[in-house]
């Protein structure tokens, strides 16, 4: 057995590890971990936390017995750990319980991975940490992390779709136990479970098969795509060859030819898109200002109808000031990258918009994940934050969908502004699928529950209900024009069209004089959703034009799709990763444009479909 040394050596090697094992219990930065940092007054550890930290550095260093819970500083712990020793003695490395073989290796490989994947310092992964609500770490961070780990160990790609862990520590026991199976040899992870009729993969599968061709995983997923579409399964991009309206025209490109199709994949809420008033104040604006200005809004990308759509946008939504951005996609990406730093923490949804998910990683700040509509598990992330980052600086924003896209639900508002308050954190609500459907007047969440003021920042895209395309974020004057100067996807790229702000600005104009569209939104959300929920569907618990008939097997979600199809309706087929694996659903949008007779057309077709692929029992 190797000794340490005896002398300073022995002290700086075993704090090094004692830090080490702080950090992952508490997510803090290492750097954060002062030597005489007290545990409880300047860093928040309580008693189970730091029984925790005792029990870990005991099994780090081979220590008999219990380490004494007395200790209140990293110095007093490491002087412990030394005594316990009784110097000179074993290093960490080789007093340390042995494992299965190879277990620290898988360990090292899945804390190198997590490293890579979130972006993280190690000292902010938690081995014992949960993925979602601690880590941040969503199914497709995930799913990148399990099969770099995997490459890493030699695994098969295959064990990508069958972990089931919650945390590194678990990760890592479920990977050592494939790579070391009873008889040997190494797991094939998923070998059998392929039905020999039926391709079983998903677009999971493909999204991290390794090559050193970069485009081999193109030429995978698009044998699999390929056959998809030759079932009739996958009919995603099929171009419209009319207006999109209660009814359209679509070219039925595996078919060649041109079908009509009862239309409920529209988010055209409010039939603004085919409004003559909108049509004209396009086509006007384009005939005065050209097609673009091919710059972005500081450099010549900027007009007077742009800044009459911010100060229209501001007003219909009854706050201060507006920002505009190209898309809805790219005022997630800005505002959240623009607030949100490293020292920050974002805390989310667990069913937010991939752009708000995406907004979170360009951030590089601290995220955190909330079960859906959870706000016991909000205010336990928020406690527990609050607890963890006391002194550290940064701040907190709390971000969620108002209507959220594949559900149709609608976030608790009055409860995230109630925690937010509590906890200090600011509050950014994505109207999205609200604008135009939620309110008395149209104006989205906070009007709804009547908390127009409270919340910090709403934004929404214009390609739904306003009928146009872009992004924006309403909120106080100073914020907005931060965000200005601080929002890369603002700065940096080109605005919209002026015909298109021309045909916004139309579009708010048509929403305040014709309240009446809205009210027969509502009338037709209610008919097609009693009727479908008369019928047995599952339709979750969506209060919005979004209503999801949920099937959760993909084959039978898929099957259902292409049968309602057959019978000339088209809404969308939304299957991973649009939604989880096992959660796939039909996606029904509901606008005021459809007339009774669609509606109940529609709910027949359902019926017979839901019937003919065994999504609904046959009737005796």
């Amino acid at each position: 057995m190797t000794h340490l040394m005896d002398g300073p050596q022995d002290t700086v090697r075993i704090h090094r590890k004692v830090v080490e094992i702080v950090a992952e219990r508490t997510l803090y930065d290492e750097a954060h971990l002062l030597p005489d940092s007290h545990f409880e007054g300047d860093l928040g550890i309580d008693s189970v936390t730091l029984e925790s930290i005792l029990v870990s550095v005991g099994e780090q260093f081979g220590i008999a017995g219990r380490l004494p819970g007395d200790v209140t500083t990293i110095r007093e712990l490491v002087a412990r750990v030394e005594a316990a020793l009784g110097l000179p003695s074993a290093t960490a490395e080789e007093a340390a319980p042995a494992g299965p073989e190879g277990t620290d290796a898988v360990l090292e490989a899945v804390i190198a991975g997590a490293v890579r994947q979130t972006q993280y310092q190690r000292g902010r992964l938690a081995l014992d940490a949960d993925f979602e609500s601690e880590l941040g770490i969503d199914s497709v961070i995930l799913t990148s992390l399990v099969a770099e780990a995997a490459r890493e160990l030699g695994l098969p790609e295959t064990v990508v779709g069958t972990v089931t862990a919650k945390t590194l520590r678990g990760l890592a026991a479920e990977l050592a136990a494939l790579r070391t199976p009873a008889d040997g040899r190494p797991a094939a992870a998923g070998d059998g479970a392929r039905d020999g009729a039926w391709d079983g993969r998903s677009m999971k599968d493909f999204t991290e098969l390794r090559d050193p061709d970069l485009f081999a995983k193109a030429r995978g997923f698009g044998t699999y795509r390929r056959g998809r579409e030759e079932e009739r399964l996958y009919w995603y991009g099929m171009p419209l060859v009319s207006r999109c309206e209660n009814r359209a025209v679509i070219y039925d490109e595996l078919e060649g030819r041109e079908r009509e199709f009862l239309m409920f994949a529209s988010n055209n809420y409010l039939g603004l898109a085919n409004h003559p008033r909108v049509v004209d104040a396009v086509c006007d604006a384009t005939r005065t200002y050209g097609s673009t200005h091919t710059g972005s809004r500081f450099i010549g990308g900027t007009n007077m109808l742009h800044k009459e759509l911010e100060r229209r946008l501001a007003a219909f939504k009854r706050r201060p000031a507006a920002i505009v951005y190209p898309g809805g996609y790219a005022a997630n990406l800005g505002a959240i990258s623009g607030l949100v730093k490293s020292y920050d923490t974002l805390v989310v949804d667990k069913l937010n918009h991939m752009s708000i998910v995406d907004g979170g990683r360009l951030s590089g700040g601290i995220r955190r994940i909330y079960r859906h509509n959870d706000m016991e598990d909000l205010e336990q992330v928020l406690r527990r934050g609050a607890e963890r980052g006391a002194g550290a600086g940064g701040g907190t924003l709390i971000v969620a969908d108002g209507v959220f896209s594949m559900h149709g639900d609608i976030c608790d508002l009055p409860e995230i502004v109630r925690l937010a308050k509590t906890y200090g954190a600011r509050v950014m609500i994505d109207d999205a699928h609200a604008t135009g459907v939620l309110g008395t007047r149209g104006s989205g969440t906070a009007e709804h529950f009547g908390l127009k003021g409270e919340v910090d920042l709403e934004l929404g895209t214009m390609s739904k209900s306003l009928a146009g395309m872009g992004g924006f974020v309403v909120g106080e004057e100073e914020v907005v024009e931060y965000l200005r100067y601080y929002s890369n996807s603002y700065v940096f790229a080109a605005n919209i069209p002026a015909g298109i702000a021309a045909g916004l600005i139309a579009s708010i104009d048509v929403i305040e004089s014709e309240p009446e569209r809205l009210k027969r939104l509502w009338a037709n959300i209610t008919t097609l959703r009693d009727g479908l929920r008369k019928a047995g569907f599952d339709l979750e618990r969506t209060e919005s034009a979004i209503l999801p008939i949920v099937i959760g097997d993909e084959r039978k979600a898929m099957e259902m799709g292409r049968a309602v199809r057959a019978r000339g309706l088209f809404c969308q087929t939304v299957v991973y990763p649009g939604v989880p694996l096992g959660d796939a659903r039909l996606r029904v949008s509901v606008t005021c444009e459809h007339t009774p007779q669609d509606l109940e057309l529609a709910t027949g077709i359902f019926i017979e479909s839901a019937t003919e692929t065994g999504v609904l029992p046959r009737s005796a």
